[in-house]
């Protein structure tokens, strides 16, 4: 229900910040306002999504759980969208959510309410597959036999092409 109110209550917001930003300041400076605020909003998504990418690497390589920077990249994204809507309230939003601080609250206070009952690294390994050093995976036993490939029709060995590609000298 309460999602239902969002959808509907953020477009008449919207709508009213429209009119009175634009009775205040006239039509071509709002405009203005909206088309800068979409182009700084996505260079400075583009960087704060770089810094989120970095620090996800960072948790995988450390075998860290990963939900924070996860979190942060989301509302990164989040950010993106709204900065990218027209709209003064929706803009608001999208720059608070470019702010670190703000996102580790927002993390905060969803994982204050979010019970997490586990979390594991790597791709699950039965007991008939043991895990040998790390990166090596499963153990597979096998033979082979070398085989040579016939010679194509009327090739020589060691005088050209190996027969798999045409030859135009012999035309």
């Amino acid at each position: 229900m309460w999602l239902l109110i969002v959808f509907l209550s953020v477009p008449i917001i919207e709508i009213a910040l429209f009119i009175q930003v634009g009775g205040l300041i006239g039509l071509w400076p709002t405009l203005a306002i909206v088309i800068v605020t979409a182009i700084a909003g996505t260079s400075l998504v583009r960087s704060q999504g770089r810094l989120a990418l970095g620090q996800l690497q960072s948790s995988f390589q450390r075998l860290d759980d990963p939900s924070e920077p996860l979190a942060h990249g989301a509302m990164i994204l989040i950010s993106g969208v709204l900065l990218v809507t027209p709209g003064f309230f929706t803009d608001a939003v999208g720059f608070l959510l470019l702010v670190p601080q703000v996102r580790t609250a927002v993390f905060r206070f969803v994982s204050a309410r979010v019970k997490m009952q586990s979390f594991q690294m790597g791709g699950q390994m039965g007991p008939m597959h043991p895990r040998g050093p790390a990166g090596s995976g499963p153990i597979i036993d096998g033979e082979f036999e070398e085989v040579q490939p016939d010679p194509a029709p009327g090739h020589r060995p060691g005088t050209g092409p190996s027969g798999w590609v045409k030859d135009d000298r012999h035309h």
